[in-house]
């Protein structure tokens, strides 16, 4: 079992209220073009969006491949600079933060990486690889390091006795382990998990799914579960924020969510997870939607969504609907849901 004290023994973890919120987040890139990179556009990978995330709570952000998921994800851990918005962090906001302000906040902000094989260095040991941050962060030295290491392995399901392999001794789950072990050497407060189910077997997914359930209960975590597998996700959310095109569409309770949809979007969306009953699969109706995400580079007027939307009308075209707070905890971006 993992001792908090070792590595933050001045910091408790309160619980209760928000550790995170977003507020009107965006991140767009510049298209430049010819010799004197001249600016001729630019790509709205995420263009302002808003959430809290309460402490010890999972959201899950899900949303098709280019709508800008991990791209938020990134920014609200400061490794791109924001465009616009704020991200204010356990009351601290860092949306300007650089330096050595900065650095100081890393170890409570965290991330897993979806290809367990790319973000691990093969030319270190694993024991190196989650030393890592240790090193840098100047925590813990020689054999409390070791002892650290073989702690942090054990925690993730692996044999300490590991810590001297490479990584491609190791299968995509087992990598994965890695990398989580990786994250939580230093503690910290959030971590964003981006896709690290993706790129493994589905008999691995429940299995790392699992084990962050259990961190998360053992270390007090917050997560910002990025995810296109809405199967997966209602298994590990708290609450469900779904993105398309660099806008949020609606974010709700995971049951609320799942049993009653709201936006056209995610009723697509839920409509393509397939049901494990014969009889109820039959039943099922699909709703699938016609053409392709447009490019961020040149969204649609209005509503970002109204070119593949089964119940779009006029006022979809040229008004965009307003980010509202319906029953609940519910947010929805509609105008069929006003």
């Amino acid at each position: 079992m993992l001792d908090s004290a070792k590595t933050r023994p001045e910091q408790s973890r309160p619980r209760g209220g928000d550790l995170l919120r977003i507020d009107g987040l965006t991140m767009h890139f510049p298209i430049t073009k010819g010799m004197f990179r001249r600016q001729v556009g630019t790509i709205r990978a995420v263009d302002g969006i808003s959430f809290e995330i309460p402490r010890v709570q999972t959201l899950a952000l899900v949303g098709e491949s280019g709508c800008g998921k991990s791209t938020a994800g990134r920014t609200i851990l400061r490794l791109y600079d924001p465009t616009g918005g704020r991200i204010v962090f356990d009351g601290t906001e860092i949306t300007g933060m650089a330096g050595e302000t900065l650095r100081r906040l890393r170890p409570r902000m965290q991330m897993i990486f979806q290809d367990p094989q790319a973000c691990l260095n093969p030319r270190m040991t694993v024991g190196s690889i989650v030393a890592e941050p240790l090193a840098e962060h100047g925590v813990a030295k020689g054999r409390r390091r070791r002892d650290r290491v073989r702690e942090l392995l054990n925690a993730v399901g692996l044999n300490p006795k590991f810590a001297d392999r490479y990584p491609h001794e190791f299968s995509g789950g087992q990598r994965q382990r890695i990398g989580i072990a990786r994250a939580i050497a230093l503690n910290p407060d959030f971590i964003v998990c981006d896709e690290p189910i993706a790129a493994l077997d589905v008999s691995i997914q429940a299995q790392v799914v699992n084990l962050l359930q259990d961190l998360q209960a053992q270390l007090g975590l917050t997560y910002l579960f990025i995810s296109h597998d809405l199967s997966m996700v209602r298994h590990i959310a708290d609450r469900v924020a779904v993105m398309y095109l660099g806008k949020l569409v609606e974010l709700a309770p995971r049951r609320a969510l799942y049993a009653a949809p709201l936006h056209p979007y995610t009723q697509a969306l839920l409509s393509a997870i397939p049901i494990p009953e014969p009889e109820a699969e039959r039943r099922r109706t699909r709703i699938i939607l016609k053409g392709d995400v447009p490019s961020p580079a040149n969204p649609p007027s209005g509503c970002r969504f109204r070119t593949r939307c089964p119940v779009a009308f006029d006022r979809c075209a040229v008004e965009e609907p307003a980010w509202r707070k319906r029953d609940g905890e519910r947010w929805v971006a509609c105008h069929r849901v006003e």
